[in-house]
């Protein structure tokens, strides 16, 4: 874990899990000020009363303030964004933590250039099913992957960024433009989240106690979903999310035919490729 020793004021816009776990984990691992900003006042109170911030931001705070991190909705971190941007001193760093990319570095983008901030965009790679203030843990991202997508920043921006999430635990930083980070995304997070809200719509599911084990809980995890924050995602990111659901459908499809007509060979062929596919990722 790397340690960054120059000292900094670091605001958090949004103290849910992953504002909140940031925030624990800068107070903890780094000597930077934090402070805090969250549309509720309980999140706030929490993170004044356990250190997790040192104070709650104030108008005139912001001109000081070295790097922000917006970790919201997207719409709500393109609100913070306006907000913040009159008040923010030139070359502010300013990141966000959404889960989509291409449509908030469009609009964040535009905002930094009018205003004078630099925008670099960022995904960490970590959470839970629960979500709050409550469910934070300073600890959360060890080992974690953290993508950066810097829409333009300045690569000294990007380097800090980095720098910082490195001294937070995170155990890989990946660089990524908009585009790919979506399709990636669409793949290794939004469909897992669709087939197990899928999965569990079946009537076996509030029977399943007694009868379930490993392969019930790995595929039903997520679908403790938090259903505002996944619809907003979700319909950002439609047309990579749509790609994806359409092939997994025909690769259902595919398995479902070879059941009805008792194919064996192919079930079983399908298996092994699957098989294959985990062991030469080394998975």
């Amino acid at each position: 874990m790397q340690k960054n020793t120059n000292p900094k004021t670091i605001l958090i816009c949004g103290l849910g899990i992953i504002g909140g776990s940031l925030a624990k984990a800068i107070k903890a691992y780094t000597p930077h000020r934090v402070l805090g900003m969250n549309r509720s006042p309980e999140p706030l109170q929490q993170a004044l009363a356990c250190g997790a911030i040192d104070a709650k931001a104030l108008e005139e705070d912001l001109p000081n303030v070295d790097m922000v991190f917006l970790c919201a909705y997207p719409a709500a971190c393109v609100a913070w964004a306006e907000k913040l941007g009159p008040h923010l001193k030139k070359g502010c760093i300013v990141c966000d933590a959404c889960g989509i990319k291409t449509a908030i570095c469009e609009k964040l983008t535009a905002i930094s250039l009018r205003y004078g901030f630099i925008f670099v965009g960022g995904h960490p790679m970590a959470g839970k099913e629960r979500n709050g203030f409550a469910a934070s843990d300073g600890d959360l991202f060890q080992n974690a992957s953290y993508i950066l997508v810097p829409c333009g920043a300045p690569n000294e921006a990007v380097e800090e960024v980095k720098a910082l999430a490195l001294s937070l635990g995170f155990g890989s930083v990946t660089l990524s433009d908009p585009k790919h980070h979506d399709r990636m995304i669409a793949y290794t997070s939004q469909l897992p989240h669709v087939l197990a809200c899928a999965y569990v719509r079946s009537p076996s599911c509030p029977q399943h106690r007694g009868f379930s084990a490993g392969s019930y809980h790995d595929v039903s995890r997520v679908a403790r979903i938090n259903e505002t924050m996944w619809t907003e995602l979700f319909l950002e990111n439609r047309e990579p999310l749509l790609a994806e659901l359409d092939l997994l459908i025909t690769h259902l499809q595919e398995y479902r035919r070879a059941l009805a007509q008792e194919d064996a060979d192919t079930l079983r062929a399908m298996m092994k490729q699957a098989r294959l596919t985990k062991e030469e990722l080394g998975e």
